[in-house]
C-alpha cells in the first residue's frame, strides 16, 4: 500500500498547482483524478490569467435585463426550469452578493491574489517550458452601446482607486489593436495587466509533469473512495489504496459528492458553460481576448482554433447538454471576427465550481483534523490555482501566508 505526506484530490489548475507547491516544501505529495491533469473544468475556459480582474460575473439587477434572462432571450443565461427549485437559495445568497458593496468586498478580498497571478503564471510556465503558451497582450472588452459602457463604470472607477491598469477606447482605438474585428460596436477597454493562454488544458498538463518531474506522484484513482482510515486518509487508485497523513480537495464541481459524508455545509453551486473552436478566415488573426459583455461571449485564440466561451447556464451539474447558449454567441462572433466553419459538432460543456461570493474557499475544513480544501474558484480557476496553492501550502507547512487567509475561510458562511 502506498503512503504519502499529503493526498492531493483533483488534478486540475488548482489541484496540481496545489501539489507542486506542497511537494516543494519537502512533502511526499500523491495527486489523484480519474482522468489525466486538465482534462475537465480547466480545458474549457476563457484562457485568460486575469491580473486586472476585479468584479466577479454578477446577477443582473436591472428588472429589464431580468425579464430577458427570463424569457431566456440573453445569451449570457440560460437555465432548467427543473433544476431552479434546488438552486433558488443559492441564487438568492449570489443576487444579493452581486450589489455593488458584494462586488467591491470581493474584489479587494482576491486582489493580492490577482496581483500576483501573472508572475505565478510566468515562473512556473518557464519552469514547466510552457512559456510559448502564453502571450503578454491583456485583454479588451466592448460595449455595443453607450449604456452598456456606463454599466460598467464602478468597475472602472475601483480600477483607478486601486491602481489597476485600464484604457477607454474608441472603435478605432480597439481596432488598432485588433484589426481584423469588425466594427459591430462603440467603445472598448483594455487591461493590459493580463496574459492570454494557448492551450489552458495544455498549461495544465505542462505544471503537472512538472510536479512529476520534482518528485511528486500522479495516479489514476476515484476520489469518491476517500475515507478515515485509523489517523490516516485512504484513497483508492487503480495502482492500489493510498495512505497519508492529510488530504487536500481541490475537486472543483465534483467537490459536493463528498460533502454529504463529511458533514460539510457550504453554500456551493455549479455554473455550467460551452465553448466551440472556429476556423479563422484567411489571413485572420486574433491576439488577445476579446469580451462581448452585451453578447455574452468572449474570443480567444487557441491551438485548438478560435474558442467562443458563453456565459452561465443554471442547471444541475449532470443535466444533459443544452447548446441554446452556444447557437445564440454563435451568429454574434461571426459578425465580430471573420470566422469558418466550426470544429466541434457538439459544443464542449464545462462546470464552474461556485461560491455566491465568487471567492474560493481555502483552508483547513471545519471539524475535519488532516482535511484541508482549495476549490470554489468560479471563473477564476485558471488565473488563481498557482496562488491559492500557495497560500494553502504555507498554511500547511506553518509558513506566513503572503496574504491574510480569513476572507477564503469556509467559516465565513457560518458568521
Amino acid at each position: 500500500m502506498a503512503q504519502a505526506d499529503v493526498l492531493v484530490l483533483g488534478a486540475g489548475m488548482v489541484g496540481v498547482s496545489t501539489a507542486l507547491h506542497l511537494r516543494r516544501r519537502g512533502l511526499s505529495v500523491v495527486l489523484v483524478d480519474r482522468r489525466g491533469p486538465g482534462e475537465e473544468t480547466s480545458f474549457g475556459n476563457a484562457g485568460v490569467i486575469e491580473g486586472s480582474a476585479l468584479f466577479p460575473v454578477s446577477f443582473p439587477r436591472d428588472l429589464r435585463i431580468l425579464l430577458r434572462h427570463a424569457l431566456k432571450l440573453a445569451p449570457q443565461s440560460n437555465y432548467r426550469l427543473g433544476a431552479l427549485p434546488g438552486l433558488m437559495p443559492w441564487i438568492a445568497a449570489y443576487f444579493h452578493a452581486s450589489g455593488r458593496p458584494g462586488l467591491e468586498r470581493s474584489a479587494r478580498d482576491l486582489r493580492p491574489l490577482m496581483v500576483r497571478a501573472r508572475h505565478d503564471h510566468r515562473m512556473l510556465a518557464a519552469e514547466a517550458g510552457a512559456q510559448d503558451l502564453l502571450r503578454p497582450t491583456g485583454w479588451v472588452k466592448i460595449y455595443r452601446s453607450e449604456a452598456d459602457y456606463a454599466s460598467a463604470e464602478a468597475e472602472r472607477l475601483l480600477a483607478g482607486e486601486l491602481g489597476v491598469a485600464c484604457e477607454t477606447l474608441d472603435t478605432d482605438g480597439v481596432l488598432g489593436l485588433e484589426p481584423h474585428l469588425r466594427p459591430d460596436f462603440q467603445r472598448g477597454t483594455f487591461w493590459p495587466e493580463c496574459d492570454n493562454c494557448s492551450d489552458p488544458g495544455g498549461l495544465v498538463k505542462a505544471y503537472a509533469a512538472l510536479f512529476e518531474r520534482e518528485g511528486g506522484l500522479f495516479l489514476r484513482g476515484d476520489a469518491r473512495t476517500l475515507q478515515r482510515s485509523g489517523s490516516r486518509w485512504r484513497v483508492d487508485c487503480e495502482a492500489g489504496p493510498v495512505l497519508a497523513d492529510r488530504t487536500v480537495l481541490c475537486l472543483g464541481p465534483w467537490s459536493m459528492d463528498l460533502f454529504g459524508r463529511f458533514g460539510l455545509r457550504l453554500p456551493f453551486a455549479v455554473k455550467r458553460g460551452y465553448h466551440l473552436h472556429f476556423a479563422p478566415e484567411p489571413g485572420v488573426t486574433l491576439s488577445r481576448a476579446i469580451v462581448d459583455r452585451a453578447g455574452g461571449f468572449c474570443l480567444q485564440s487557441t491551438r485548438y482554433g478560435i474558442r467562443a466561451t458563453t456565459g452561465i447556464e443554471f442547471a444541475l451539474r449532470d443535466d444533459p447538454p443544452d447548446r441554446r447558449q452556444a447557437d445564440m454567441v454563435t451568429p454574434l462572433a461571426r459578425r465580430l471576427l471573420p470566422l469558418g466553419a466550426a470544429r466541434e459538432s457538439e459544443p464542449w460543456l464545462g462546470r464552474r465550481p461556485a461560491f455566491p461570493d465568487s471567492k474560493p474557499v481555502v483552508g483547513a475544513a471545519p471539524g475535519h483534523p488532516g482535511l484541508f480544501l482549495n476549490f470554489g474558484h468560479s471563473h477564476w480557476g485558471l488565473t488563481l490555482g498557482p496562488g491559492t496553492g500557495l497560500l494553502l501550502a504555507q498554511m500547511m507547512t506553518g509558513d506566513t501566508p503572503f496574504t491574510d487567509p480569513a476572507p477564503f475561510a469556509a467559516e465565513r458562511f457560518s458568521a
